[in-house]
């Protein structure tokens, strides 16, 4: 399962992988800063529509999904970032991103969902 949430959530989860340029103080969980939108663009006042288009091709249109899937764990691994969910964020969109090129869906962390609670349980018992 491919999961997207953000650090007050999930950071304590052995399938965290952080996708953005900060992370938290102590943070020592994995990495894909490929994913990562530059400085520049988090600091930017664009509008969600037009930063999308940037971070697109800055980013995304230069990665094959297929490739950042096995490099974090093929299908098991929640991509992390700040913000709430809810909130305009980078995690969606390389979730729609890697739903549109491989077809498996990619929702938000529920921690209400049993099927993620599951998953969630079984993964910590593998490490």
């Amino acid at each position: 399962m491919i999961l997207t949430s953000n650090f007050k959530t999930c950071a304590h989860l052995p399938q965290a992988v952080a996708i953005c340029r900060g992370v938290p103080r102590g943070w020592r969980g994995r990495r894909a800063i490929a994913l990562a939108p530059s400085w520049e663009m988090v600091k930017s006042k664009l509008l969600p529509e037009a930063w999308m288009k940037v971070y697109r091709a800055q980013v995304l249109d230069k990665l094959d999904p297929q490739q950042i899937i096995q490099g974090l764990g093929g299908d098991n691994f929640i991509m992390l970032c700040w913000e709430a969910p809810g909130e305009f964020c980078h995690r969606r969109i390389v979730a729609v991103w890697m739903e549109a090129a491989t077809g498996i869906k990619i929702p938000e962390y529920d921690p209400g969902l049993r099927e993620h609670q599951e998953w969630v349980r079984g993964m910590q018992k593998l490490q």
